[in-house]
């Protein structure tokens, strides 16, 4: 490729609404360009990054047995009654009425489309299992597009489904797709880490996200150094320190607090750690009151506690509302002397808690010495709702947790019979019964997959693409190619060898200032610069760098094909 022939917009400046590294060089290296608020149109270079985090996983997909087709992007309202979700997805759904008041949605995923499919088309379980995917854009209408493509309204995403006599065949399957995104996330170069996860809106049993390791992303991560133990801090089960109980050693008593409210503050001015502290959080469900207790210096963890029975739609309650329960201001609540219908959900950590100090539900004070079965019944449930913390120990016994950031990247499903069931997608089993189909769900977000690498790799200079997925392998630096007919044959030789030889090169022939050239190859993240000059090539060398290197050096003319097809 020329880069005369070429379209290239980069910029100097940052966009003013960018907040991350990925956002703010995409735009920059001309990647993408702002439409309107979460929409980005697909520039030529970052077009041709896209296209090939797209060929990656394509491969890894067939190579995995499953089969490519497309589905409509526009969705009837009808599919999604069906599952009950049309109301559940909620405000993410772009809704849209046709010509004869027919409504739609823009699909912000497929299971519906994909099930009825199958409901139509599988007969018998000789036709099973399937596994089927489609690489197409989908549409959620985020509250609050931001970061560029890494939330982002209309995106691109690679999502299949895979349909199954039994639970032990969706196993199969499932096990054969973890691999496939394992394969595809280290074709692509970037470091990443499986772990167990929630399955959230999705639904059905198991599930594990993958996640490109970086300090900016949004999702906390936990593992363990000594064992192969990862999960979402969603998800990741939180152990109490010891199996027991202290022995109470105090008489509890009201202790004058009269500014502070956070268990930081209070344990400061009582000299104790912040580690001896109970913290009541008051919750409503179904228009009970609910305080959930937490340590201290630990904070609770909102899709565990939306497990627990009764729970699934709970909100944090309102002053008005804990005032009139508990008649005390938010910060000098507890959990002693609460009236019978309110329900104490503590959490294990602070269920082994002995002399500990909380609120005494009396402003401006606080209790210390409080113990369960002394000073207030046990909790009425004791139940893991926090989130890890470094040094928690690991939930398979061998080690202590670590935690890092994590951008997610791909998603994979055990749906079981969820939607199946819903939309009575069945077939005939071999005694000619009728049998709900298994499913399961495998998503990427091949868009977003591109933001991600680029918070992974970055400097001051521009993006660090890896090699799988840079716009061109080889940038040649043509000094002076519009002045000097010796630089211009030898540039237009090397590229068209290099371009014979299977090398995705550019040649930047628009006869730009050395600095300029550099300047942007760097920005674009290409992994390797070749340049050529009048002096070096009457030593019958050419410079080479790498992106990634900070001294350039000199390498022969005649070797630089075999030189390059090596590093590159």
């Amino acid at each position: 490729m020329r880069a005369s022939q070429f379209f290239f917009n980069t910029q100097k400046e940052a966009p003013s609404d960018a907040e991350l590294q990925s956002h703010i060089l995409m735009v920059r290296a001309g990647l993408i360009k702002r439409l309107g608020s979460g929409l980005y149109s697909w520039m030529p270079l970052g077009l041709r990054v896209m296209r090939k985090v797209e060929a990656i996983v394509r491969d890894e997909m067939n190579k995995a047995g499953a089969l490519e087709l497309l589905m409509p992007a526009v969705q009837p309202r009808e599919l999604w009654e069906e599952t009950g979700r049309w109301a559940v997805f909620g405000p993410q759904m772009l809704k849209i009425t046709d010509r004869h008041a027919r409504e739609f949605c823009f699909g912000p995923t497929h299971e519906e489309v994909i099930t009825d499919i199958a409901r139509s088309e599988i007969r018998s379980y000789k036709q099973l299992p399937l596994n089927f995917y489609q690489v197409q854009t989908k549409f959620r209408d985020e509250i609050r597009p931001r970061f560029g493509v890494m939330r982002a309204r209309e995106f691109m995403m690679k999502d299949a489904y895979s349909f199954h006599t039994d639970f032990a065949s969706l196993e199969k399957t499932y096990a054969t797709m973890y691999q496939a995104y394992s394969n595809v996330f280290t074709r692509l170069g970037l470091k990443f880490r499986a772990v167990k996860a929630d399955s959230g809106a999705i639904g059905g049993d198991g599930s594990h996200e993958f996640h490109v390791l970086a300090d900016s992303g949004e999702d906390g991560l936990a593992y363990c150094d000594t064992s192969d133990y990862a999960a979402n801090v969603e998800l990741a089960e939180a152990l109490p320190s010891s199996n027991s109980r202290a022995v109470a050693k105090h008489p509890m008593q009201e202790v004058d607090t009269p500014k502070q409210t956070a268990c930081e503050d209070v344990a400061k001015l009582l000299g104790i750690s912040v580690e001896h502290t109970v913290k009541a959080i008051a919750l409503i469900a179904s228009e009970k009151f609910y305080l959930a207790l937490l340590r201290g210096d630990h904070n609770l963890n909102e899709v565990k506690v939306g497990k627990l029975a009764g729970m699934t739609d709970f909100r944090f309650a309102t002053e008005a509302e804990i005032r009139a329960s508990l008649n005390c201001p938010p910060g000098f609540i507890g959990p002693v002397g609460v009236n019978a219908d309110v329900t104490v959900i503590a959490d294990k950590t602070v269920a082994l808690m002995s002399d500990f100090v909380c609120g005494a539900n009396k402003p401006k004070y606080h209790l210390s010495g409080v113990n369960f079965g002394r000073d207030l019944p046990e909790p009425s449930l004791v139940a893991d709702i926090r989130n890890v913390v470094t040094g928690d120990a690991s939930p398979d016994g061998k080690g202590v947790l670590s935690l890092c950031r994590g951008i997610e990247v791909g998603h994979i499903f055990q749906l079981r019979t969820k939607y199946s069931e819903a939309m009575s997608a069945t077939y005939l089993d071999e005694n000619g019964q009728t049998q709900i189909m298994e499913m399961g769900c495998y998503g990427i977000g091949v868009s977003r997959i591109v933001g991600a690498a680029i918070e992974q790799g970055n400097d001051e200079r521009g993006i660090i693409f890896p090699k799988s997925m840079a716009p061109f392998a080889v940038v040649i630096c043509a000094i002076g190619y519009d002045k000097s007919e010796t630089v211009k044959l030898a540039a237009n030789k090397l590229h068209d060898e290099l371009q014979a030889a299977g090398v995705d090169v550019l040649l930047d022939d628009r006869g730009e200032r050395p600095g300029v050239m550099f300047a942007e190859a760097d920005l674009m993240g290409i992994p390797h610069r070749l340049v050529i000059g009048e002096r070096g090539l009457a030593e019958g060398n050419i410079e080479y760098k790498a992106r990634v290197e900070a001294d350039a050096k000199s390498i022969a003319l005649a070797s630089v094909v075999e030189f390059v097809q090596e590093v590159a």
